[in-house]
C-alpha cells in the first residue's frame, strides 16, 4: 500500500496554478503543497496572493507568487521562459463580466474565451521547454485544465430564482472549448510524455449561498445524485490524481466532479 500511496507524492516537482487564490484554486494549491510540490501561485491580485503565500509558508510549504494576468500573453511567455522546469500546469483562471442575455456583448465573449481557452493554449505552448525538462528529469509532466459541467450541459433555468444566479451564456461555451482543447493538446503532446486532462466541476457554491438563499442551495443539491453540493476541498483529490504519477496512463480525459449531475 505504501508504494501505491507514493504514486500521489509530488516531492521535488514544480507546479503552476492560475487563479490560485480563488474558491477552488486554494484547495487545489494546498493539495499540491501537501503532496510535496513547490507551487507557483498565479493571479492578478498580488496582495491576495501574498496573504495566501504567507499562510502556506507558515504551514511549512514551499511556494512563490507570480502576479500577472494570464491574458497578457507577452507577460505569460516571459514568465514561462524564465522557468527551468515545470512538472504540473493547472489552468484554472477565468475572467468574466456577467451580463444577462440581452446585454451580453461580443467583447464579454472575447474576454472570457481569451482568459479560459486562448490563455491555456498560450501558457501551455510557452511552458513547453520547462515541461520537457520535467519529462527529462522524472519521465512525465501533467497539464490539468479546469473546465465546468456547463461545458457539457446547459444550465437548467428552472432552478435559478434570479437571473443573476444563472450561469452566464459566455461561460459554458468557453469551458466547452477548453474541454476540446484538452483533447487536442493531449494528442499533440502525448508522444512527448506530457499528459493533458480536464477536471469538470459541478456545483461548488460559496458557503454563503446556503445562508443567503437556502432554497436555491437546496435546488442545486437536488440536481445531483448525491443530494448535496460540493465543498471546495473535494476538488483536491481529483486534482492530485491528475497531477501525480497515480494517473500516469490517463490523458485526453475529462473527469466529472459534480456529484452525478451530468450522469442522470
Amino acid at each position: 500500500m505504501t508504494a501505491q500511496l507514493n504514486l500521489f507524492r509530488l516531492d521535488g516537482r514544480v507546479a503552476f496554478v492560475s487563479g490560485a487564490a480563488g474558491h477552488l484554486g486554494r484547495p487545489m494549491v494546498r493539495a499540491l503543497c501537501e503532496a510535496g510540490a513547490h507551487v507557483v501561485l498565479n493571479g492578478r491580485d498580488d496582495a491576495k496572493l501574498k496573504d495566501f503565500e504567507d499562510a502556506l509558508r507558515g504551514g511549512g510549504h514551499s511556494v512563490e507568487r507570480a502576479a500577472f494576468d494570464i491574458s497578457d500573453f507577452a507577460r505569460a511567455r516571459e514568465f514561462m521562459a524564465s522557468r527551468p522546469r515545470l512538472d504540473i500546469l493547472v489552468n484554472n483562471a477565468i475572467s468574466m463580466t456577467p451580463a444577462p442575455f440581452a446585454a451580453l456583448t461580443p467583447e464579454a465573449f472575447d474576454q472570457t474565451y481569451r482568459s479560459a481557452v486562448t490563455a491555456a493554449f498560450e501558457l501551455t505552448r510557452a511552458a513547453l521547454p520547462a515541461l520537457r525538462a520535467a519529462v527529462a528529469a522524472v519521465g512525465e509532466a501533467s497539464i490539468v485544465n479546469i473546465a465546468s459541467m456547463y461545458g457539457n450541459v446547459a444550465p437548467d433555468s428552472r432552478i435559478y430564482s434570479r437571473p443573476e444566479q444563472s450561469s452566464p451564456l459566455h461561460y459554458g461555451p468557453a469551458k466547452a472549448a477548453l474541454i476540446q482543447l484538452t483533447r487536442h493538446l493531449a494528442a499533440e503532446l502525448g508522444p512527448e510524455k506530457i499528459r493533458v486532462n480536464a477536471l469538470v466541476p459541478g456545483p461548488f457554491p460559496q458557503a454563503s449561498v446556503a445562508r443567503t438563499d437556502p432554497a436555491f442551495a437546496d435546488r442545486l443539491a437536488a440536481k445531483t445524485m448525491l443530494g448535496r453540493t460540493g465543498a471546495a476541498a473535494e476538488i483536491a483529490g481529483p486534482l492530485l490524481f491528475l497531477a501525480s504519477p497515480a494517473s500516469s496512463y490517463v490523458t485526453g480525459s475529462q473527469i466529472a466532479v459534480d456529484g452525478g449531475w451530468t450522469a442522470w
